[in-house]
């Protein structure tokens, strides 16, 4: 490649946050004559200055790419705009070195390889490790290992609590409708997980055949922070990462700084920790040099030189980047086994017996469900239905089986889609893991706790105790359009205390010229024994304004939210009334691709039901519902208690009108059944 000029001309983006380490960095070649360090982008450090220095700061890569044309580009932002800017650099002439994890889905990747060959440029991915020369060392058999049998990397690292407030896409699987997958293998770990497949000879995307996930989190996160990632593929041995950002954080100070990548060999294994250069064997270590990335690129620029790590070769990596983000979300770890130290913000959590087990895992290859781990899941959540609308797949009902013990497993509907494909449920959210779609439940059942989550005790608030149940499915009974349930509510001590007769229907809707479908619930609980059962919420505790309970829908990410009745509007107007029906109308944003405007409409099927009153949260988190049990205890007979519900899920808003009519059209149709 020919340099456009004798002293390559480069321009760092996001120096606010990472990127100053790439600008460190890149003054320290400067200083040798290897490059010049012509301008900086940060929208934020923009703002403050316009230089640095004798270096201009711009707002924008358009901006100082514009200002002086730059033949390489270095891209250290969030994970979201990578493949933008990455694209934006190779358009104007530039070459990249793009921060590591490349970018978030494989269509991003497979766009820029595609840009790539479209405009000659190279591109580098910032995995630092594997610039070290050890690397190459194990990749040559210069250390005697033999062929390899099998490699595997251990991380043990903490994280306090302000490590996942640091930015708005931390912690996050999805943000703003798009993909930023940022956990402990993508993103703080993801040099183990990169290291070790490339010792393997894993490189392009079809080096890859499988790749398993089993993803935990024991913070408030979306994301995963306790992780066992298997990679096979023909003619390479199985690389297998078990990861976790819940260890005691004393296991960083250890030589091999909590993180390291083992290799077995025919005749013998080593252990490489990739964040010194370090490999141990029979007990000795020896110190590797390191490449430095952005070098590499400029030596490589002036010809003859590989470049370490180009784009193309981190298509593996790529790949369990693409297994994550496609994965059920992770799984909570137990409250009961994890313990927390430190106070406020400093406040991290330990996983109990982690260090074993990620070490057992990486050593027999297991993810930590196959080696029985207390807090793993042994399940997935059964479909029992599948709701389709004209054709269109609108909604599945699950049986909660997944759920975590914790969390008080019970059946619901997820995902629910409008036609147009707009999600508006969201399931095991990292605010409240036991928020699972649609369904029915309480927060106390005969003192049982089947919502989930801490109970909320009179005069004391919530305690986390020992009292979650279970809602079990017995049978079924299915047809095109509907599905009844035959459930058990079953207490801690396994003893049934209430039995269920559910019955979900869907069917399309035609009201006020939207494009709609109706969802209709209807619920007939009896107790499983003679006595009566009460059913309470923390409304009935003393709580006021969290009579939760009852029927429940928990909607995902939204903006420009409406929620309102016939005569109230907002959060704290309809929290609580009793109106003929209840809108929410906003902006969705809990999938990617599946993001958009969309209204839920709900009312009563009954007159009974009409008398309950609406649960509303806006503020701490978006959903929605009718209380059974407000204020106050409500028994369940032994004649037996029930409760109807109609909903419509529209593409797009309603107004008060049109919700007006959209909840007397699914009335109507619900009493011709």
């Amino acid at each position: 490649m020919n340099p456009s000029s004798p002293i390559p001309q480069v321009v760092i983006t996001g120096v606010g946050g990472y990127g100053r380490l790439h600008l460190e960095n890149a003054r320290r070649l400067e200083a040798e004559g290897l490059l010049h360090v012509a301008g900086l982008v940060d929208p934020a450090v923009a703002a403050l200055r316009d230089h640095d220095g004798e270096v201009p700061v711009h707002a924008d890569l358009g901006a100082a790419l514009a200002a002086a044309p730059a033949d390489i580009v270095i891209v250290a932002t969030p994970l979201d705009t990578h493949a933008d800017l990455a694209e934006e650099a190779m358009l104007a002439g530039a070459d990249v070195l793009l921060e590591k994890p490349p970018v978030p889905t494989m269509a991003d990747f497979e766009r820029l390889l595609a840009v790539q060959r479209e405009t000659g440029r190279t591109v580098q991915v910032g995995f630092q490790s594997l610039g070290s020369e050890a690397v190459q060392a194990f990749a040559g058999d210069a250390l005697g290992l033999g062929s390899t049998v099998a490699v595997s990397a251990t991380g043990l690292w903490s994280r306090p609590l302000k490590y996942w407030k640091r930015a708005r896409w931390a912690g996050r699987r999805m943000l703003d409708g798009h993909a930023v997958v940022d956990g402990v293998a993508t993103n703080p770990l993801a040099h183990a997980v990169a290291t070790a497949l490339r010792i393997a000879g894993y490189d392009t995307a079809q080096s890859v055949d499988r790749v398993d996930v089993d993803l935990y989190r024991a913070n408030a996160i979306e994301a995963d922070d306790t992780s066992v990632i298997r990679v096979s593929g023909p003619g390479h041995p199985t690389v297998t990462c078990a990861l976790t950002l819940c260890a005691p954080p004393s296991y960083v100070d250890t030589a091999d700084r909590g993180a390291s990548v083992t290799v077995t060999g025919e005749r013998a294994s080593a252990a490489f920790s990739y964040t010194t250069d370090v490999v141990t064997l029979d007990g000795a270590d020896r110190t590797f040099g390191r490449a430095d990335l952005l070098r590499n690129l400029v030596e490589h620029r002036l010809g003859g030189v590989d470049l370490i790590v180009p784009l193309e070769a981190t298509g593996a990596f790529m790949r369990v980047v693409e297994a994550i983000r496609l994965a059920p979300d992770p799984t909570k770890v137990d409250p009961g086994a994890v313990v927390w130290h430190g106070e406020g913000e400093d406040a991290y959590p330990v996983i109990d017996g982690i260090v074993d087990t990620v070490r057992d895992a990486a050593r027999t290859g297991s993810t930590f469900t196959e080696l029985g781990t207390s807090w793993a899941v042994r399940a997935v959540d059964g479909v029992l239905a599948e709701a389709k609308v004209g054709g269109t797949l609108v909604a599945q009902l699950l049986d909660g089986t997944a759920t975590i013990p914790f969390s008080s497993p019970h059946p619901y509907l997820h995902p629910v889609r409008t036609l147009g494909g707009v999600t508006v449920t969201a399931t095991h959210p990292a605010d409240h893991d036991w928020h699972t779609g649609v369904g029915f439940t309480v927060q106390d059942a005969a003192g049982i706790n089947f919502w989930g989550g801490r109970t909320y005790v009179r005069d004391s608030g919530y305690e986390s105790l020992d009292d979650h149940g279970s809602i079990v499915v017995e049978g079924t009974d299915a047809s095109a359009d509907s599905t009844t349930l035959a459930l058990v509510w079953i207490g801690p001590d396994g003893a049934p205390v209430l039995r269920e007769q559910r019955s979900v229907r869907w069917h399309p809707l035609d009201a006020d010229g939207t494009t709609a479908w109706a969802l209709d619930l209807d619920v007939r609980l009896n107790p499983a024994a003679s006595a009566e059962v009460m059913l309470g919420s923390p409304g009935s505790k003393g709580r006021v304004g969290a009579g939760y309970g009852g029927f429940f829908w928990r909607l995902p990410e939204c903006t420009d939210v409406e929620v309102f009745t016939a005569d109230a509007t907002g959060e704290d107007a309809v929290n609580g009334s009793v109106a003929p029906w209840l809108a929410w109308s906003a902006r969705f944003a809990g999938e990617a691709g599946r993001s958009g405007e969309a209204s839920i409409v709900l009312s009563a099927g009954d007159a009974v039901t009409a008398s309950d009153p609406w649960f509303v949260r806006a503020r701490d988190y978006p959903g929605l519902g009718s209380s059974v049990a407000w204020d106050a205890p409500t028994p369940v007979p032994a004649s037996g208690l029930a409760r109807s519900y109609r909903a419509a899920v529209v593409d797009g808003r309603v107004s008060a009108r049109a919700a007006s009519a959209i909840a007397k059209a699914i009335a109507s149709d619900g009493g011709d059944r």
